[in-house]
């Protein structure tokens, strides 16, 4: 019901409006700051002679701009230029490893990533055998960088469930 009251008051007197708006000469100029206003009245005081000026047309120079003509080009955007410039090399790639877990839709890795599946193994491994699973051969065999593995090794964990059994069975009593 709003939008129905909003169209018919926008669209009130739409023609005399766009009538009156067509039939104006000129677009009125943008208010002057009063402190330009009493310079520009001092300046036409004193040089009646540029009023004529401003007003005249110079048929030459209107001649001269109707032969202008220019042609424009969009510039190229900043994204486009950086692909046709920094042209990357293709990544090496590497098989993922160990097939236990449902490895949906991954045929290869990039070298120096790893996915979910493999970052699980290895945290794992580390945690069973740290003796033979050291960051070392972890980052050999998985080609990552030796500092990325010590971050991972020292950050993150896998989920494991402890369950902590009654130190006092007489404390649990069933009715």
């Amino acid at each position: 019901m709003g939008a129905s009251v909003t169209r018919a008051i926008r669209n009130f007197n739409l023609e005399n409006r766009a009538e009156r708006e067509i039939s104006r000469m000129k677009p009125t100029p943008a208010p002057r700051h009063p402190s330009t206003n009493s310079l520009l009245r001092e300046q036409m005081s004193r040089h009646p002679e540029i009023k004529g000026e401003i007003g005249r047309k110079d048929d030459k120079l209107l001649s001269l701009l109707k032969d202008v003509y220019v042609e424009s080009k969009d510039p190229l955007s900043s994204v486009q230029v950086k692909d046709a410039g920094t042209r990357q090399e293709p990544k090496e790639f590497r098989l993922p490893k160990g097939h236990h877990f449902d490895m949906l839709n991954v045929k290869n890795i990039p070298k120096g990533k790893i996915s979910v599946a493999e970052a699980l193994t290895l945290l794992n491994n580390h945690k069973l055998y740290p003796e033979t699973w050291t960051a070392e051969k972890i980052a050999q065999e998985y080609y990552l960088e030796q500092k990325d593995v010590n971050s991972l090794l020292k950050y993150f964990v896998t989920f494991e469930v402890k369950i902590f059994p009654p130190e006092d069975k007489k404390a649990i009593q069933s009715k």
